[in-house]
């Protein structure tokens, strides 16, 4: 008898279980991806666009680009997931499964942080990236911050990756020493689940470039008319321009169903990607994968990539068609520095009692291997094989698994 998977989100970590499970599946099997999008945004270029040097239209490509033939792509909402039936009920009907993969990302929530919407440039979206593009362009000195909103969000080193390609731009334009940029973040240090080496690291990445670090400082509100951010300690700071890192929720569906733990996330068993009920997984940044210390894995594409063909082994061994290897917490990072320039974080999140994460020292190389990753993900035909070829060649000579 024919079996259907279903995979809810067309992003990075949807796309890689949808194509691994078309590869591992008899061709009677269905493999089902639902988006609400049919393009998809390739999210890591967006801290290049806002420093204007990428086009907004240039950052997106089909989904059905980078599916296998024989790959199903439904472009409707999903609207409720019953998780014990595993139904899925979408605003183009309702779908069942043998196994369901929940790989629907995060929900940006701009509106959960009074005043946002009026006083910053949201960094992770395309419109807003290219407003704050704008804006930058015409900056001609003063203060310019960078803003957690609150925790957990995606791609942790992000707004750290922000400050510093603002800095190299303004340091381009020869107006950096009449400007000063503050980065706020409720975290302790950049990227805590690392570890402080590579959160010492990053601060130390800051530091020499004059890059003011306020860790500890969860925001309470943004006041567009005084341009200042509130703190919920009762402390201001001002700005003349501003970058901020939205605050994040799982999507409506997943918090309304019986999957959501007690922060909305899904937890999942950290080896499997499997959910409380019955043939269901979630990968990626709608799920909550437990470490050891206590802690959480981090949001990041890197990891839903990976995770996509555990999925995929996982369900395969449950239709019998051989074991399914588990997920091993490897994961690696680009931090941009501008000018050409990056450095590259790469460890073992699951390694006990706490991360072993190491950060190569920054060059060119590992700026080179980003914008050949962002070519192999946007490019199509011969140059997306020439770009697949010279990322697997970057990444043998530097000595590191680069995921694709």
């Amino acid at each position: 008898m024919a079996r259907r998977v279903l995979i809810l989100g067309g992003g990075i970590g949807g796309v890689a279980a949808a194509n691994a499970l078309r590869a591992r599946l008899p061709a009677a099997d269905s493999v089902v991806v639902i988006d609400r999008a049919r393009d998809q945004l390739f999210a890591p270029s967006l801290l290049w666009l806002m420093v204007g040097t990428r086009r907004p239209d240039r950052l997106s490509v089909p989904i059905q680009r980078h599916l296998r033939s024989g790959i199903d792509v439904v472009t409707a909402d999903v609207r409720a997931i019953d998780a014990d039936r595993r139904r899925v009920t979408t605003d183009a009907g309702v779908l069942e499964a043998d196994a369901l993969v929940l790989a629907l990302g995060a929900e940006l929530a701009p509106d959960a942080s009074p005043g946002f919407l009026e006083a910053a440039h949201d960094i992770y979206t395309l419109d807003g990236a290219t407003r704050f593009a704008s804006a930058l362009a015409a900056f001609e000195g003063g203060r310019i911050a960078v803003a957690v909103s609150g925790l957990p969000f995606k791609c942790p080193a992000a707004p750290y990756e922000a400050a510093l390609l603002v800095d190299a731009d303004l340091r381009r334009r020869k107006i950096r020493d009449r400007s000063r940029i503050d980065v706020y973040t409720p975290e302790p240090l950049p990227m805590p689940v690392a570890g402080p080496t590579l959160g010492e690291a990053v601060v130390e990445l800051l530091r020499e470039r004059g890059i003011d670090f306020h860790p500890g400082r969860s925001i309470a509100s943004y006041d567009a008319a005084a341009r200042e951010i509130a703190f919920t300690d009762g402390g201001r700071a001002g700005y003349d321009l501003l970058a901020a890192v939205p605050p994040h929720r799982a999507p409506a569906p997943v918090r309304e169903s019986a999957l959501a733990g007690p922060a909305g996330w899904i937890p999942v068993d950290r080896r499997t990607l499997s959910a409380a009920h019955d043939g269901v997984f979630a990968l990626g940044d709608v799920s909550a994968v437990a470490l050891a210390s206590g802690k959480f894995l981090p949001k990041a594409g890197v990891f839903a990539h990976a995770e996509g063909s555990v999925v995929a082994d996982q369900i395969a061994e449950r239709f019998g068609l051989g074991p399914g290897r588990a997920f091993d917490g490897v994961g690696s990072c680009w931090i941009e520095l501008g000018a050409g320039r990056a450095a590259f974080a790469v460890g073992d999140f699951y390694a006990e009692p706490d991360p072993q994460i190491a950060l190569r020292r920054p060059g060119r190389i590992w700026h080179l291997g980003k914008v050949l990753f962002e070519r192999a993900w946007l490019g199509a035909g011969p140059e997306r094989l020439l770009a697949d070829i010279g990322l697997r060649i970057g990444g043998r000579l530097a000595g590191v698994r680069v995921p694709l």
